[in-house]
């Protein structure tokens, strides 16, 4: 084998396994350090509910007592399943919408210039920012190979991984 194809077989072996592991490495340390953060704010909203329905009422948002208790049980609870990648994609879609509605009350303001200017660092800078990217990016990517899900997928469905089936196996209905 000539040094030209080793180089190309090493390039490509190496990107192989190496694109894999440093997307679950991102993606661990996003939802570890998101999901720990998502818990803890609603753990505090959880924990002083008063709070959240009062501002939840300043900003006219209907059932503000349902929606505090709603609000800070998905961030307490979602974030605790972020963290531990189990049923990532569901628990992201529920914070993705919830970082969403945060944005379209709370951080109305931020969302004038980013439509108008295109200017960014408004929006980027308010708090739903990096919990809104997060669950954005587990939810289209999955949660990695170091999560429950994966875990889960591994126990539950190991035949479908170690032994991929050929067309010409597959047996008629």
């Amino acid at each position: 084998m000539s040094p030209k194809n080793l180089l190309i077989k090493a390039y490509t072996l190496t990107t192989q396994f190496a694109r894999p592991a440093v997307y679950s490495i991102i993606i661990l340390l996003m939802r570890i350090i998101w999901g720990y953060q998502f818990f803890i704010t609603g753990r505090g909203k959880l924990g002083d509910i008063q709070k959240p329905i009062a501002f939840f009422t300043d900003l006219g948002i209907p059932f503000p007592t349902a929606n505090a208790y709603l609000v800070g049980t998905v961030e307490c609870f979602g974030g605790l399943l972020l963290l531990l990648g189990l049923g990532s994609r569901w628990v992201s879609l529920a914070l993705v919408i919830n970082m969403t509605v945060a944005y379209l009350t709370a951080h109305r303001a931020s969302l004038g210039p980013l439509f108008q200017n295109g200017e960014t660092w408004d929006f980027a800078g308010q708090a739903p920012f990096w919990f809104l990217t997060t669950s954005i990016i587990v939810l289209a990517l999955g949660p990695g190979c170091v999560s429950l899900d994966a875990l889960a997928k591994f126990l539950f469905f190991r035949h479908d991984l170690t032994k991929p089936k050929l067309a010409s196996q597959s047996q008629p209905d």
